[in-house]
């Protein structure tokens, strides 16, 4: 099932944490993912079994069988998912607002001095755009 980039799934939190493990390696078994997971927090086999299931049913990975192991990647980008979450949040706290989202989240979180150097950045080639 070909999801749309537009309307991908919102993960849970759980779900979050096994795609940030394949994003960083490509793809991986269910021993590989709940091996890196459980260097974060206890977390059973057959839970993280589970939450494959449901995420491939889901549409966020993709199942592929190499010789008697199940290996799991990905269906979208780690930008991808980022942009669909913010876009969503973005809609539903601030009314669309991209300023208001970034204001909130400057005031949040003081921006190092680089952070604040790649900001001026794109907001300096978002105006060349115009």
């Amino acid at each position: 099932m070909k999801m749309s980039k537009a309307n991908l799934p919102k993960p849970t939190e759980g779900e979050l944490e096994l795609l940030r493990v394949l994003w960083a390696k490509g793809s991986a078994t269910v021993r590989e993912l709940h091996d890196a997971v459980s260097l974060e927090r206890a977390l059973g086999y057959t839970t993280v079994l589970k939450l494959l299931q449901i995420m491939t049913e889901k549409g966020l990975v993709q199942r592929n069988e190499v010789g008697r192991a199940h290996v799991y990647r990905t269906t979208a980008s780690r930008e991808e998912t980022q942009s669909q979450l913010l876009r969503d949040l973005s809609e539903r706290l601030f009314s669309g607002s991209a300023t208001q989202l970034a204001m909130h989240a400057l005031a949040m979180e003081p921006a190092s001095s680089d952070e604040l150097k790649e900001i001026r950045k794109l907001i300096d080639r978002r105006q060349e755009k115009r």
